[in-house]
């Protein structure tokens, strides 16, 4: 008998530890279509930034010539 309650005992505890199943705490990443419209979107509105400052740089280089004429 005495044989038989050590196994067991370890039995149990691995059984009990084994089923301790944390959950995630981190989201599951967004579905993949959705990425790739965020992505979009920041290069949209990068490429308009870009577009600005490339208007802005001539406007500028436009004053710049005008003043030293």
């Amino acid at each position: 008998m005495k044989s038989r309650r050590v196994p067991m005992i370890v039995l149990g505890a691995v059984m009990l530890c084994g089923c301790n199943n944390k959950p995630k705490t981190e989201p599951p990443p967004p579905p993949l279509p959705q990425m790739i419209q965020d992505r979009k979107q920041v290069l949209d509105s990068a490429k308009a930034m870009g577009d600005t400052l490339d208007k802005q740089a001539e406007e500028q280089r436009k004053r710049i010539e005008e003043a030293t004429k």
